[in-house]
């Protein structure tokens, strides 16, 4: 029989509410298959669904479940701040002051509290390395530029199986318009630097070519992109990026690399609906 369960929309990554990525939350999944959260994040249209699980370790404070609309994810940035957002705002006490430990299917991710916010550590790059020049050419022509608009390029896969292309400006980045046809098949983050002096360093735009679909604000792709920029000293350890005004949105996602080389990754989380789900 169907059961009534905490239920929360909450928007990440926005400089103001319904400015951000939304992600729904079921914050109490225990019992669903995998089947029926698949269906539900069918059902809800948004880019992630994710469900609040128990932990299948103590050095957990939860677990939670990543799906698309179309399949499961192994690890998303943005879910990971909403999900921990609303687990925190429903009651969740975290075994650790000041941190929350997330199980996922990439490994246990840690979220931390701060003054300004969660911030989730950067999970560990599975694929990295230039990106061949075969699929370079393919992607230039897809987005409508020449080969030597690219200033660097770089897999960085954490997960969900981006790679990322430096163009010249934030301008450039923004100026593109994608030709969806011959992007299927790529995860294309794009950055390009604003002007010195400016309150952000760069603008990302996330291309997902197998749903012709612009991502509003991606955390996994920043992620990604500051331990790129930031271990080849493209970019300094601590910055603040912006994405999403191609698509309407005004997302701020915040850098932070430690000393030993973590990167942190941050910004507002806003829970603008909050009821019940019968599952």
């Amino acid at each position: 029989m169907p059961r009534t369960r905490p239920f929360a929309q909450v928007d990440v990554f926005g400089s103001q509410p319904y400015r951000g990525n939304p992600l729904a939350v079921i914050v109490d999944a225990d019992g669903l298959n995998d089947e029926q959260m698949q269906r539900v994040a069918l059902w809800t249209n948004l880019s992630e669904t994710s469900f609040v699980l128990p932990p299948t370790t103590s050095a957990a404070d939860y677990r939670v479940s990543i799906f698309t609309p179309s399949r499961e994810l192994p690890f998303a940035g943005h879910p990971t701040l909403g999900t921990a957002h609303a687990w925190l705002e429903h009651g969740g006490v975290p075994r650790a002051e000041g941190r929350v430990v997330q199980e996922c299917a990439a490994g246990l991710i840690d979220v931390r509290r701060g003054e300004v916010g969660l911030a989730f550590a950067a999970p560990p790059i599975v694929r990295e390395g230039p990106v061949g020049e075969a699929d370079l050419q393919i992607i230039c022509e897809g987005l409508g530029i020449g080969r030597e608009a690219v200033v660097s390029h770089q897999w960085v896969d954490n997960g969900p199986g981006w790679l990322a292309i430096r163009l010249a400006s934030a301008d450039d980045v923004l100026a593109l318009e994608p030709d969806w046809s011959r992007l299927r098949g790529y995860k294309l983050g794009l950055v390009g630097f604003h002007p010195t002096g400016g309150e952000a360093l760069y603008e990302t735009r996330a291309l997902v070519g197998d749903l012709a679909v612009e991502d509003p604000v991606t955390g996994s792709l920043n992620a990604s992109i500051a331990q790129w920029l930031i271990g080849t000293g493209e970019a300094p350890q601590r910055y603040t990026a912006t994405q999403g005004s191609r698509v309407g949105r005004e997302g701020v996602v915040t850098i932070d690399g430690d000393d030993d080389g973590a990167v942190w990754v941050g910004g507002a989380t806003t829970t603008l609906v909050r009821g019940t789900i019968s599952l």
